[in-house]
């Protein structure tokens, strides 16, 4: 299994893609110490992948 994240615009828009993670648990525990990052690269959400297909998502990075 991959586990990937797909970068959203605010419409839904795919702005980008993250590095491949070799479990679920790196993926995750990457976002979330990433998430201010992708904010200032004008991510707004994300989606994650195994593989091809979608686990979760989409998902918003800013605060509610």
């Amino acid at each position: 299994m991959t586990w990937t994240w797909a970068y959203e615009s605010s419409a839904g828009d795919v702005i980008g893609r993250s590095e491949v993670f070799e479990s679920r648990s790196d993926a995750e525990s990457w976002v979330g110490e990433a998430f201010g990052d992708l904010l200032e690269d004008g991510v707004d959400q994300v989606r994650l992948f195994d593989g091809e297909a979608e686990v979760y998502g989409p998902m918003s990075l800013h605060p509610e």
